[in-house]
């Protein structure tokens, strides 16, 4: 396989994987803890600070269908209530 057809094959790839997951929706970081406030239940994914080149905070969660994705310059308070799981990355398609 060529490099320009391997590219391709790799591009048709990521855009299936993309429809296979669902919309996913950026938010502000308030519109974030406004969506978790709401639910009674559910995951919350959180990717640290890690340094200087990636500071900050990125958080996903799932409701009502929608995959929703959210980044902080500081950390969010995730509810008791929810489940919440630490991720070394967090990979959104551009």
């Amino acid at each position: 396989m060529s490099g320009a057809a391997g590219a391709a094959a790799a591009q048709a790839a990521i855009q299936e994987a993309i429809k296979a997951s669902g919309a996913i929706v950026k938010i502000e970081p308030n519109e974030f803890s406004n969506l978790i406030s709401k639910m009674d239940d559910g995951i919350v994914i959180e990717k640290g600070d890690n340094g200087f080149f990636d500071s900050g905070y990125k958080y996903s969660t799932s409701y009502k269908g929608f995959i929703f994705y959210c980044k902080s310059k500081n950390q969010i308070t995730i509810p008791s209530k929810l489940e919440k799981i630490k991720a070394k990355r967090i990979w959104v398609p551009q």
